[in-house]
């Protein structure tokens, strides 16, 4: 038996028929096309295939898409706006904090998160709110300056 599940996704009303039920991370890879939700480690511990859920970073490997009924999901590919780069994305680029490129979108992901909580993040809060997530390339240093970075940039201005 089929069942269908309703939900925004990058602010669009979608739709998503199945009959078993398959988790987040592939239905918006294979289903939606959206790759730059990554497969890492399929355990829930890299965070490369972090989405928010309800304005909440969540690890899409480990969520059964029938969670995602009547719930607002954002990926990397909905953050920019008219093909314009968001300022995460932008002080991403800027600090040279995307290396491999592997772990950027979960990365920016949960930096965006965190600034929804916390729009002046202070360092040890970056820290403390990035430390799930890993970057086999080492930059962290880059990453913690770029969400700064991005926090001045967007400060005054609603992250959602």
């Amino acid at each position: 038996m089929k069942v269908t599940v309703q939900f925004e996704l990058n602010g669009k009303q979608e739709r998503f028929s199945y009959e078993t039920d398959k988790t987040l991370l592939w239905v918006l890879r294979t289903d939606f096309g959206l790759t730059g939700t990554k497969f890492g480690c399929g355990e829930g511990f890299c965070g490369s295939c972090t989405v928010l859920i309800d304005n909440e970073p969540i690890r899409a490997c480990q969520v059964p898409v029938s969670y995602v009924r009547g719930k607002k999901i954002l990926t990397i590919e909905g953050l920019s706006r008219n093909g314009a780069l968001h300022p995460l994305q932008e002080a991403f680029a800027e600090h040279d904090a995307l290396q491999c490129g592997y772990c950027t979108p979960g990365m920016i992901m949960s930096a965006y998160g965190l600034l929804i909580k916390s729009p002046q993040p202070t360092r040890d809060e970056i820290i403390r709110e990035m430390e799930n997530n890993l970057c086999r390339c080492g930059t962290y240093g880059r990453i913690i300056e770029a969400i700064l970075t991005a926090a001045e940039k967007m400060k005054g201005r609603v992250a959602v």
